[in-house]
């Protein structure tokens, strides 16, 4: 898990994926182009560096982003069990924390940059995931 954190009031973005490597590579990708301003956080592989998604560290990285400095959070996955893997962390939240944080159906990547891009602005929750799922017409060109 990498946790990025900063005391500006920007929205933050997880990424969560089957492949710890996917995340690490996409996380630095955003950073690049959406500046060191926005939060990012990632969950991606189990805990022996093998694919998969493991829940606890789900719940870990949306507990700190629902909690942190910044302005919510995005959230963003893959695949099939990197989605019940949200679903299941988001029933362990707090409503306040559920308040802070969106998840959005939207390509992995595509979606993180639209989002993190969008992010750099300074714009609000709601914009930002919006821009992650409009990233979607992109693969549609």
């Amino acid at each position: 898990m990498a946790v990025v954190t900063h005391d500006t009031q920007y929205v933050g973005l997880v990424l969560v994926s089957h492949s710890g490597e996917i995340v690490a590579g996409l996380a630095g990708l955003v950073g690049q182009v959406a500046g060191p301003d926005v939060p990012i956080a990632t969950a991606g592989g189990m805990p022996d560096g093998s694919f998969g998604t493991d829940g606890g560290q789900v719940l870990d990285v949306l507990r700190s982003a629902a909690n942190g400095a910044g302005a919510g959070a995005v959230v963003l996955m893959d695949l099939g069990s990197s989605v019940l893997a949200v679903r299941a962390a988001l029933v362990e939240l707090e409503p306040e924390e559920l308040e802070r944080i969106v998840v959005v159906d939207a390509p992995l990547v595509e979606g993180a940059v639209a989002a993190g891009v969008t992010a750099s602005t300074g714009a609000d929750l709601a914009e930002v995931a919006d821009a992650a799922r409009e990233a979607v017409h992109v693969s549609k060109l």
